[in-house]
């Protein structure tokens, strides 16, 4: 496959906390549409667009798809990617319930069997010796984060991993971890979190604060509240939408009277910048501290293409956010 000499011009990168890493502005996430029942050639053209635009970093989990999603991006990365692994950022994750058994995850997901067990399947899968970012998915309240710690930081010291990552890890839990990486000398290098304009938790609650304080990146997952910060449900619930199918966490008892009221507000203001309510809504996610990266789906190539599109105007002026805040309050 051939793509474009142009890729890293339509791109802004961001270092990450302080290591010497950076991502893309949006990095590409494969939970939705890379399972078995999407259309490789679908998933190919999705791939092929993300990266001709500039994104580098390709997100996954061993339960995305049921494992398939692993399967599939690795079978496209062999057939269509070779000579450029290493110009290429790949996660992945463990720590969700996935196989049977005791050790499957879930309870006891962040065990030094279920972890090592866990990134030698994604490995497997993939077709690769390492990837980039290996993430603790969830914390696991019944395993010691001494176990977790020292798991992730065997993992990293085998040359599996490059960095270690944690997910929807918040207050003391999240200090707790970063502390025992740091001392275990492999330092936390990044927290996934859900965020977006319906959904402030990461920053209210302290969390992105904290972060910052401590170097450490964020990377946002959601920042379209899985489709309500689009055009999709101003007028109703379209058959084809995330809301509409029964295998997604979105549902039609989300879509109240109050979020649609501001959508709706928020969707004034975005056209007041010429952009799209997509659009403004990655780019204010993208404005606040210590985000690095937001982390986008796409069932189509052409919301690609729209998303890195709205980067060309990333800055706020005081009133809209101003006006922002109003709208969701």
């Amino acid at each position: 496959m051939h793509f474009s000499p142009l890729r890293y011009d339509n791109m802004s990168y961001h270092r990450v906390g302080r290591s010497g890493l950076r991502l893309p502005a949006i990095s590409l996430g494969l939970w939705h549409n890379f399972g078995a029942k999407d259309s490789p050639e679908n998933q190919k053209a999705i791939l092929k667009t993300a990266y001709d635009l500039g994104i580098t970093h390709f997100d996954l989990a061993d339960n995305y798809g049921n494992g398939t999603a692993e399967v599939n991006f690795g079978k496209l990365l062999r057939a269509e990617f070779e000579g450029h692994r290493d110009q290429l950022v790949i996660s992945t994750k463990s720590g969700h319930h996935f196989w049977e058994g005791p050790y499957g995850g879930g309870p006891g997901g962040g065990s030094r069997k279920h972890l090592i067990a866990g990134l030698d399947q994604s490995l497997q899968r993939l077709g690769l010796d390492y990837v980039d970012i290996f993430y603790h998915h969830t914390p696991d309240p019944e395993t010691p984060l001494d176990e977790t710690v020292t798991a992730l930081a065997h993992l990293v010291r085998q040359g599996k991993a490059l960095y270690i990552g944690i997910s929807n890890y918040y207050g003391e839990r999240s200090e707790e971890i970063r502390k025992l990486l740091k001392a275990a000398k492999v330092p936390c290098l990044i927290n996934q979190l859900p965020f977006n304009l319906l959904d402030r938790e990461a920053e209210t609650s302290g969390e992105f604060f904290r972060l910052q304080n401590d170097d450490v990146g964020v990377i946002t997952f959601s920042p379209l509240a899985q489709g309500l910060l689009t055009d999709r449900y101003l007028n109703g619930i379209p058959q084809d939408s995330r809301a509409g199918r029964p295998d997604t966490c979105l549902n039609e008892g989300q879509i109240t009277d109050l979020v649609l009221s501001k959508v709706e507000k928020l969707n004034r203001i975005a056209e007041a910048r010429g952009q799209s309510l997509a659009q403004m809504a990655l780019c204010w996610n993208l404005s606040l501290k210590p985000v690095t990266s937001v982390l986008i789906g796409a069932s189509r190539p052409e919301q690609i293409v729209s998303n890195i599109a709205g980067l060309k105007k990333t800055k706020f002026s005081d009133d809209e956010l101003s006006k922002i805040a109003e709208a969701i309050l």
